[in-house]
């Protein structure tokens, strides 16, 4: 049997691992980019479902814009392209031609009158558009969702969590007033947190980002940060209050009911596939994948054990109905009677996969009217009587769902710590980890010199942050709020 990789002993290798024994992804040839597996991808399906029908719940339709992005839009946000430019991948011609020798090469005369940028995100393509689409405020609020791939050149690539190209949804918003983008970019945030928390059972910080850790082009940025099991934080998604910068950029006003012309004020709000990342880090244990039931793409599977094709027959007869059953009830199942594998294969690969529940059903249990049933949070197997099963399948989902969340947030608690001086905030990332909760003075010099000096950044300034007064660790210059520190992903 194969020996695999445990947390403790390297975090890293054992994530790889998860990811191949799950059979959610691979690297692709395409040095950064990843190929997303059949299973990994109904993952990503399951999150677009429930995200996109709230964006339509919150009034936000979907479009889609062009994947590349002529270079001069880029120059007409100068923060933007500043905080993009050394990610973006340039197509410079449009047209390959044989040589004598029979090889493709590059047409030299072919070159692009003007370079064209594959999309690290899609503000100024959308927002040309938006000039053509907004001349009243009757055309306002203008919410566009987009689902898409976008490409951002890195060096060091990781699957799920960094790669070259990853899928994402990016919202882009326009509004009347300042007050109603800043509503609606802390309401996307409430949805993505409300996600997170709800469907991915992974507790989040919601709080917004210092000034150099900001959207490029944003006046501010919204974000949810979440805690993974070696004790580093990851951004699990942003909100950003654009201000009238892309409004601006790209001169698109609007005639207010007295017909004054005015600049709109606009959001933009995404998460990615990096979720996926997320969802394997908070949960998976050293058995592999560990997934929660509302985003589990086989939800239930159900393993007969037999000899004969007679005793295969009537537990087939017997499954089928309740599989019927539950799938009125909205949950998924897999009847697994493939006769190429064992039974003993099978526990393991759904164990491997992060199946939330196991049935195996035998002969004797066909005598006895009972089954076994085993949740993959816990490794609890239970025997069960047939009659109500279903009842107690569905009640067990639910029970997955919340101590996925509950053991996801009490690990968070055990995780934060509180420091006063920067001796203790040395101590604390060195030998625990984690969120760490400090006084900052405010300003740009201070993070980056604990930055360079720890390598923890700001995660975030928590939105429900209180009032206190108090002094920062690096500087003793006097501070009203406490950060959250932590190395990151």
């Amino acid at each position: 049997m194969a020996k695999y990789t445990k947390r403790s002993e390297d975090y890293s290798k054992w994530y790889n691992e998860v990811i191949e024994r799950a059979d959610l992804a691979e690297h692709s040839d395409v040095r950064g980019c990843m190929v997303i597996k059949p299973y990994g991808y109904a993952i990503w399906e399951n999150m677009k479902s429930v995200l996109d029908a709230e964006f339509k719940e919150t009034g936000h339709s979907n479009a889609y814009f062009p994947l590349f992005i002529p270079k001069s839009y880029l120059n007409k946000e100068a923060q933007h392209v500043e905080g993009f430019a050394k990610e973006c991948a340039v197509v410079t011609h449009y047209r390959l031609k044989n040589t004598d020798e029979g090889q493709l090469i590059v047409d030299p005369e072919a070159k692009l009158e003007e370079e064209l940028i594959v999309r690290p995100t899609s503000e100024t393509i959308i927002w040309n558009s938006f000039k053509n689409w907004i001349q009243s405020y009757r055309d306002l609020p203008l919410k566009i969702n987009q689902w898409a791939n976008v490409v951002r050149w890195e060096m060091r690539t990781r699957l799920f969590l960094r790669t070259s190209e990853f899928l994402w949804q990016e919202g882009h918003t326009a509004h009347t007033t300042k007050a109603e983008a800043i509503e609606e970019a802390e309401q996307m945030l409430k949805v993505y947190a409300d996600f997170t928390e709800n469907y991915m059972a992974m507790p989040v910080v919601k709080g917004f980002k210092t000034e150099s850790e900001r959207f490029a082009g944003a006046d501010e940025t919204y974000c949810i940060e979440a805690l993974m099991q070696d004790g580093k934080a990851l951004q699990a998604g942003t909100s950003h209050f654009l201000g009238q910068n892309f409004a601006k950029a790209f001169d698109v006003k609007f005639a207010d009911k007295e017909g004054k012309l005015e600049h709109v004020w606009a959001t933009s709000w995404g998460v990615s596939t990096r979720l996926i990342g997320g969802l394997i880090m908070t949960h998976s244990d050293d058995e592999g994948l560990v997934l929660p039931p509302k985003l589990a793409p086989i939800q239930v599977a159900i393993v007969p054990i037999y000899k004969t094709e007679e005793q295969l027959a009537a537990i087939s007869e017997k499954v089928n109905a309740l599989s019927a059953v539950l799938k009125s009830k909205g949950i998924s199942v897999k009847y697994d009677d493939d006769d190429n594998r064992r039974p003993g294969w099978k526990f393991a690969e759904y164990e491997a996969k992060g199946v939330p529940v196991r049935v195996a059903i035998g002969p004797r249990d066909l005598e006895n009217n009972k089954a076994e049933v085993a949740r993959r949070d816990t490794k609890e197997k239970n025997v069960v009587d047939w009659d109500g099963i279903e009842n107690y399948i569905a009640e067990l989902l639910e029970s997955i769902q919340e101590n996925l969340f509950n053991r996801a947030k009490d690990f968070r608690t055990a995780n934060t710590t509180s420091v006063d001086t920067y001796e203790e905030f040395k101590k604390a990332l060195e030998e625990k980890g984690g969120f760490i909760s400090a006084h900052w003075d405010g300003t740009v010099e201070t993070e980056s010199k604990i930055k360079e000096e720890t390598k923890a950044t700001i995660r975030c300034i928590p939105l429900d942050a209180k009032e206190e007064e108090g002094k920062c660790i690096l500087t003793g210059k006097p501070s009203t709020k406490r950060v959250l520190f932590a190395k990151a992903y």
